[in-house]
Order: structure tokens, then C-alpha cells, then sequence
């Protein structure tokens, strides 16, 4: 890893020293209001909202409260900047493309500030911010910046006496509205395909998470956008929210959240401008274990899946169907890894794991725990929180977990493995897709064809075989069923952001016939 100011050494002597980023103290919020036409403003309406470090409780801030009069103002800037003649339309798809580079270049000068800002708002570790996040945001907006000039159409063979030809235009004005559990990575995962292929925004940061989408803000103006490509408008969802899934100049919304959230999204959608929407939803996603696996890479792959960011993943490895002639072994191990999880201050670069969002998700975490005790799942450890520590979580594990109990069923969110028992590939298949989600799935065999075979039968966007999470800025991610419209990433997203005409040319017949004789 390069070294960079702001880091600390963990090195042997007889081994090259490891260097590790290290949260910067005391960081100054610089940045609450609303960013509009390359400028900041305060709330039409005067409000603001609250902002807390989940790991403390403390409140860190108070940001501008947009709504719908705010959302206005910022689609008419964004609508301006799209029109014909201004200096966004004027700039070709290699301004694009080097205009996506500066702003990555200034993302990466900043990385420690905006890490720092992430684990201040989440409660993430600050090293999973810093190593993981911040990387992710890096190398999706590098490789979007390489596509802006490679959108092309093509030509289309037709009857003799025609030319025809199909271009890819950007759609227009398009809404994002983000998550709280990885706020800047996927506000990138929608900015990065939207602008390279030459659309403007209106982005609406999650209401617990907003501090590094509205610094994105000064990094947008400064890296040379054009007034109006880029607007920011926190708020809360049934408000600012609502006003950009109705907005009828909005021609296209991306969301990632929770299924609920992202019907009424559609729904919304669908009574204003019938605008394109894409969802990123919830999972209940199956990981399944073979007997013919490397136990202990399945272990802790598994582990890893659910209790990465606190389990506060739509990914998250949240049923686990194991083989039964390895499942007491499997159980065992697991419960291993949980107990040795390092949970506590976000800011200590020991730390896995650190607190649940808001008051709220911790409630419904303890609440499908009690859920899963009642119901005769066997409690192996953890199913608390942690003593008097505000919002953290004991890592927890559940064996001889059924299909029918609440924490098999229903999206947790949190750090609670459920592990199931199976007996053979007919059963599992069937079992996995047993529920409303598909998005991603997991296979751990040391047969290819088993996994190919599991693979394809699986009704999940993303299979992983023998891996977890592994998630690339190249790769297409999305959902079947429940868990979603459209893809995100990978050369898949830019459809979701352009819209294809057709020309058709009339040829001269004079000229064909002309041209006939000539060649004759």
C-alpha cells in the first residue's frame, strides 16, 4: 500500500513494514447545505436536519433539510445544464471522460477526509472506509471515466435504398437517491454511469448518512463540472425522496434501499412521466455449503458475508445451507469466528465491527433475534447487545435454523448467521430459491461441475463460486425478483442511463442507379 500522510506502521523486522491508514482527528465538518448549480444554499423552508455518530450517540452536526421546493430548484438547474447549447452538452465524450478522472484524481487527494467522514456517520470500521469503500469509489469512477468516449452505436443493415444508423443519447435528468450503509460507494456506483454517458443530476443522500455525498459537493465544483450536471439535496425520504420520484422533469431514478421503499419508488414512477427506474433492493441470499468444499475457506468466507459492515448488507450471506455430514464441524468453526469478532470503537484499527446505524435497526435486529429463540432455533452465541454500549450487536450464530422461522425468512440486516442443514442438490436448489429475493448467491465445492450445475439453477443476479462479495467495478450487479430492476456496473449500467435511436436515411435513387452504371 502507498504511503501517505496520516498513516501508522505495523511492520516485523524480517518483513517489509505494513502500512495502515490511520482516521484523522478531530476533522472540521465543513460542508452541510444544499449544493445547487455549483453553489451552496440553505433549506427553502429553514429546516434542518440531525446527523449522529451511531458509535457515541452524539450528535456530529446539523445539515439543511431539502424538500420538494428544494428538489425543484435543483431539476431545474439540472434541466438547464442538459439543454442543447449549454457547457455540459457542449463538452464532447472526452471532456466527459477526463472531466470523471479529475474528480477521481480529487477523491483519492482526499481519501482520509472522506473515510474519516464515513465511519463518523456509519459506525463502519474506519480501515473497511478507508481499504474498501474509498478503493471501491476509486476504481468504478476510473473505469466509467474510460467508457464516456467508447458509447457507440451501430449500423444497421436494411433494404438497399436505405442508410441506417443507431445512436446511444443520455436519457436526461436522473434522480439518485442512496442507502445508508455505503453511502459514497453507491452514490458513485449511479454518478459514475450517469455522467459518463453525459446526463445531468439530482442526488438525494440517505437522511442518517449524508456528510460525504454533500463534501462530494466541493469536489464536483472544484474538479471543473459545469453548474447544474451535479445537484445534492439532503433530506428524508417521504419528502425530498417522494418529490424526486414524482418529479415529472425527472426522466430516470435509481434507488437502493429496501424492497418496501423501492415499490413505492415504481409506484411513484408510474404516476408522474412514466421516468426509467432502476432498483437495487433487499436479499435473503443463500450460501450453500458442499461436503467436498475447503471447510475452513467456506467458513470464513461465510462468516465474512454476513458480518461484514455489521451485517448491514443487501449481499449479506444471511442463510447459510450446509451439508449434513459436515454440519456439526461447519457450526462449530463458525462459532469460533464469531466469538473471536473484535467489535467496538469504529476508529481503532482493531475493530471488525462496529454499531448498528440508528436506534431503529438495532430494535428490529434484537427483535428477529428473540424471533429465531422462540421459534426453536438453537442460539450458539451472541443474541444481545453489548452491554450498555449504545448500538453495538454481539456477533451472533443460530444452528438447526427451518425454512418457515422469521430470521430464514425475512431480511435482518445485522450480524445474525443463520446456518441450515441439507442432504442433497435437488433439496438445496429448490430451498434457496424458496424465497421473494434473488440477488446474490454463494457455492462452496470443490466440483466444478456441481457448481456450474448449482449456478445455473439458482434464480439469484450474482452467483459467486468458492468466493464472497467479490464485487468488481467491471462486473454487472442487480437483482432477480424482489430484489430489484436494472444493473448497476460493468458495461450492463450504461443502458440503464442512454437512450438508443434509430436513423433512418432515404437514399437517392438517381445516385444508386448512377452509381449502378458505373461500377457496370
Amino acid at each position: 500500500m502507498t504511503t501517505t500522510n496520516g498513516t501508522i506502521e505495523n511492520g516485523q523486522s524480517d518483513k517489509k513494514s505494513l502500512i495502515l491508514p490511520r482516521p484523522l482527528t478531530n476533522l472540521e465538518i465543513q460542508h452541510r447545505q444544499i449544493f445547487i448549480n455549483n453553489d451552496w444554499h440553505s433549506s427553502v423552508s429553514g429546516r434542518t436536519l440531525p446527523v449522529y455518530n451511531p458509535a457515541t450517540g452524539k450528535k456530529l452536526c446539523e445539515v439543511e433539510e431539502g424538500d420538494k421546493a428544494d428538489v425543484d430548484k435543483a431539476v431545474d438547474a439540472a434541466k438547464a445544464a442538459f439543454q442543447r447549447g449549454s457547457a455540459w452538452k457542449r463538452l464532447d465524450a472526452t471532456g466527459r471522460g477526463r472531466l470523471l478522472h479529475k474528480l477521481c484524481d480529487l477523491i483519492e487527494r482526499d481519501r482520509l477526509i472522506l473515510a474519516t467522514l464515513e465511519t463518523m456517520d456509519t459506525g463502519k470500521p474506519f480501515l473497511h472506509s478507508f481499504l474498501i469503500d474509498m478503493e471501491g469509489c476509486i476504481r468504478t469512477l476510473r473505469y466509467f471515466a474510460g467508457w464516456a468516449d467508447k458509447i457507440q452505436g451501430k449500423t444497421v443493415p436494411v433494404d438497399e435504398s436505405f442508410f441506417c444508423y443507431t445512436v446511444h443519447e443520455p436519457i436526461g435528468v436522473c434522480g439518485a437517491i442512496t442507502p445508508w450503509n455505503f453511502p459514497l460507494l453507491m452514490l458513485i456506483w449511479k454518478m459514475g454511469p450517469a455522467l459518463c454517458c453525459g446526463n445531468t443530476m439530482v442526488i438525494k443522500p440517505a437522511e442518517q448518512t449524508p456528510l460525504t455525498s454533500i463534501y462530494m459537493g466541493s469536489l464536483i465544483k472544484e474538479a471543473g463540472f459545469p453548474p447544474g450536471v451535479v445537484n445534492i439535496v439532503p433530506g428524508y425520504g417521504p419528502t425530498a425522496g417522494a418529490a424526486i420520484s414524482y418529479h415529472p422533469d425527472i426522466d430516470k431514478v435509481a434507488f437502493t434501499g429496501s424492497t418496501e421503499v423501492g415499490k413505492l419508488i415504481k409506484k411513484a414512477a408510474s404516476k408522474s412521466n412514466l421516468k426509467r427506474v432502476t432498483l437495487e433492493l433487499g436479499g435473503k441470499n443463500p450460501c450453500i455449503v458442499f461436503a467436498d468444499s475447503d471447510l475452513e475457506q467456506a467458513v470464513e468466507c461465510a462468516h465474512q458475508g454476513i458480518f461484514f459492515n455489521q451485517g448491514q448488507c443487501c449481499t449479506a450471506a444471511s442463510r447459510v445451507f450446509v451439508e449434513e455430514s459436515i454440519y456439526p464441524e461447519f457450526v462449530r468453526r463458525s462459532v469460533e469466528h464469531a466469538k473471536r469478532r473484535l467489535v467496538g470503537d469504529p476508529m481503532d484499527p482493531k475493530t471488525e465491527q462496529g454499531p448498528q446505524i440508528d436506534q431503529e435497526q438495532y430494535n428490529k435486529i434484537l427483535e428477529l433475534i428473540q424471533s429465531g429463540k422462540e421459534e426453536g432455533a438453537k442460539l450458539e452465541c451472541g443474541g444481545s447487545g453489548l452491554g450498555d454500549r449504545g448500538l453495538f450487536i454481539k456477533p451472533t450464530v443460530f444452528s438447526e435454523v427451518k425454512d418457515d422461522m422469521r430470521i430464514a425468512r425475512e431480511e435482518i440486516f445485522g450480524p445474525v448467521q443463520a446456518i441450515l442443514k441439507f442432504k442433497s442438490i435437488d433439496e438445496v436448489i429448490r430451498r434457496a430459491n424458496s424465497t421473494e429475493y434473488g440477488l446474490t448467491a454463494a457455492v462452496f465445492t470443490g466440483s466444478l461441475d456441481k457448481a456450474l450445475t448449482i449456478a445455473s439453477a439458482l434464480q439469484s443476479g450474482t452467483v459467486w463460486i468458492n468466493c464472497y462479495n467479490a464485487l468488481h467495478a467491471q462486473t454487472p450487479f442487480g437483482g432477480f425478483k424482489m430484489s430489484g430492476n436494472g444493473r448497476e456496473l460493468g458495461e450492463y449500467a450504461l443502458a440503464e442511463y442512454t437512450e438508443v435511436k434509430t436513423v433512418t436515411i432515404k437514399l437517392s435513387q438517381k445516385n444508386h442507379y448512377t452509381n449502378t452504371v458505373t461500377d457496370n
